[in-house]
């Protein structure tokens, strides 16, 4: 995560750390209208056979019912009573559900809002990552406010970033007697009670809680420490220059220096810090980061030192002291991706750059992980607007949503969302807030990629190439992906009897790159009543389309015509992303 801090830190100085800031307020919000029934839940997951509690911020009248549906199929509906309510849903584990509020009349009913459900054992199946990175003394109320957004967001595992004292002894004091507060690197205060505070909340929530650290990091007083000099690795191999990361003084009071990860030594050290810190904070893993490629380094001895094949020996080492512990290793820049692979890990964590600018490259990297291993989800840190987070500002809407379509739509997911929202690697940074429209927007979005993550995320063939989909009515202008100027770009993919269509927007986009560095990324247009024309020989059942831009991303069933080579019907809106789904 640190690779890039030095460019970016002083910019970071200065933000703020009050709720002005965060992630909750609405500040910069625009006029557009409000989901009349908004929801919350009493957890980001639930275990298969646990009540789901649900609260809607309004009394429900009698003419409101409340309907659950498993992608596309209704499974319950029921009239709704007062503000709170619980449901049970089946049994069946790693389900998606949504759950819609609908005012019904004598012959037409109107959307009111909507919720997803996930329902899964097991975090790692579909992560959702977000982050926290400030720890001072804080109320329980401010805490209870950062956790309840994020759960708002389904975030079932949180990582926390510079938390710790010091990267080589991460633990301030002793199990025997931990230190109350301390200074971190950046020489910012931190607090055992804060720390503890968001774990236990988090758990209610059912969320993970990830320390996180290097996994060769030392600061210049280790020796002290017991850091032995065999441990590090050298930019030459007469070891007269130690590789370090510099840092600028006196914001912080030391560079990182860097070990060889795979060092004996070295292991045995960090296994007993983890020891430490899992004897006295209840987290419920370790979110294991590197620096990217270092060209070539050398061992004590003089070898060149192979990092991927260290970083394995890593990742062995602290899932063999930690079994019940998740373990998760940052690939900057696809760095030692391959051999991460191999080590016992939760998901694959992929921090993306300017080497990767592309929609393409978010694209082709899911594609990779799924064939070093398809049993792990993609999530990215991937830091938006980043050249206007250098200054105060606001995200833009349109480059976030389209960088979280795409990644949605191919399977991944997006660590952006903590206190605040990313804009750079530095995680305090909070230089930049969002508008209330795309607060709005990704609560939508996030309760898509849950209430269909059974087609986004579990399984299936993309296969794109031999979908042939267009537009009939010059509404839009269609072409199979990767995406062109001016066309909306489609993906296809196969799960079981379903075909599902992707349509992503990018009939207007100024740009192909998914980082939108300076927040031009204009809005698209939305396009109504386009007349969609589909390829196919099979027998179509029924149809229905989804969208997180349109009443919640709820499904609507559509009608449609079938002759024997092809499929007609209307898409009924396309504003960023469209889901179409065809069931033979």
């Amino acid at each position: 995560m640190m690779r890039l801090l030095l460019i970016t830190l002083l910019a970071a100085l200065f933000v703020s750390c009050d709720d002005s800031n965060d992630l909750t307020n609405n500040n910069g919000g625009d006029a557009n209208i409000v989901t009349a029934v908004q929801l919350e839940k009493d957890k980001a997951l639930y275990m298969p056979g646990e009540q789901v509690s649900f609260k809607a911020d309004k009394e429900l009248g009698s003419d409101v019912y409340i309907r659950y549906s498993y992608l596309g199929d209704v499974i319950e509906e029921v009239p709704a009573s007062g503000k709170t309510w619980t449901w049970t849903p089946p049994q069946e584990d790693f389900r998606g559900y949504m759950v819609e509020i609908v005012s019904k009349g004598e012959d037409h009913e109107s959307y009111m809002g909507s919720m997803a459900v996930d329902v899964s054992s097991d975090w790692k199946k579909f992560p959702r990552y977000g982050f926290l990175s400030h720890y001072g003394p804080m109320s329980e109320e401010a805490i209870k406010k950062v956790i309840h957004n994020l759960n708002r967001h389904h975030i079932n595992g949180v990582q926390y970033q510079d938390w710790h004292y010091k990267h080589h002894k991460p633990l301030a004091g002793t199990p025997a007697n931990p230190a109350e507060t301390w200074k971190e690197i950046a020489n910012r205060t931190n607090s055992k009670q804060t720390i503890d505070q968001y774990i236990a909340e988090g758990r209610e929530r059912g969320m993970k809680s990830i320390f996180y650290n290097l996994c060769f990091g030392v600061l210049s007083d280790g020796a002290s420490d017991g850091v032995q000099e065999e441990w590090y690795i050298f930019k030459d191999k007469f070891r007269n220059n130690k590789d370090y990361h510099g840092l600028p003084k006196p914001y912080f009071w030391s560079d990182i220096y860097l070990t060889d990860p795979g060092h004996s030594g070295w292991l045995n050290y960090m296994a007993q810090q983890n020891d430490d810190v899992y004897q006295v904070f209840d987290f419920d893993g370790f979110q294991i980061d590197q620096l990217g490629n270092r060209e070539t380094v050398y061992d004590y001895n003089g070898n060149v030192v192979n990092l991927p094949e260290q970083y394995l020996k890593f990742i062995d080492a602290m899932k063999n002291e930690h079994p019940e512990k998740a373990l998760i290793m940052n690939a900057v820049s696809e760095y030692g991706q391959e051999q991460i692979a191999q080590g016992d890990i939760d998901f694959f964590y992929n921090e993306v750059w300017g080497d990767t600018p592309k929609f393409t490259d978010l694209e082709r990297i899911i594609h990779e992980n799924n064939a070093f291993r398809n049993d792990l989800k993609t999530v990215f840190a991937a830091y938006m607007n980043y050249n206007v987070a250098d200054g105060q500002g606001y995200f833009n809407t349109p480059g976030v949503l389209l960088t979280d379509a795409v990644m949605f739509a191919f399977g991944g997911s997006h660590l952006e969302l903590g206190e605040h929202m990313l804009g750079k690697e530095y995680f305090p940074n909070n230089n930049l807030q969002m508008k209330g429209d795309l607060q709005r927007a990704l609560v939508n979005y996030y309760d898509f990629m849950v209430g269909y993550q059974n087609l986004l995320r579990d399984g299936g063939t993309f296969n794109t190439e031999s979908v042939d989909i267009s537009c009939t009515n010059g509404r839009m202008d269609v072409a199979a992906w990767p995406p062109q100027t001016g066309k909306v770009a489609s993906v296809g993919k196969l799960v079981d009897n379903k075909q599902v269509i992707h349509l992503i927007n990018l009939s207007v986009a100024n740009s192909f790159d998914w980082r939108d560095l300076n927040g031009n990324q204009p809005e698209p247009t939305m396009i109504e009543d386009a007349g969609m024309k589909f390829r196919t020989d099979r027998t179509v059942k029924r149809i229905w389309v989804a969208s997180p831009d349109l009443n919640g991303g709820v499904p609507q069933e559509i009608s449609f015509n079938q002759n024997a080579v092809s499929t007609s019907f209307k898409m009924p809106g396309l504003k960023y992303w469209g889901m179409i789904v065809i069931e033979y």
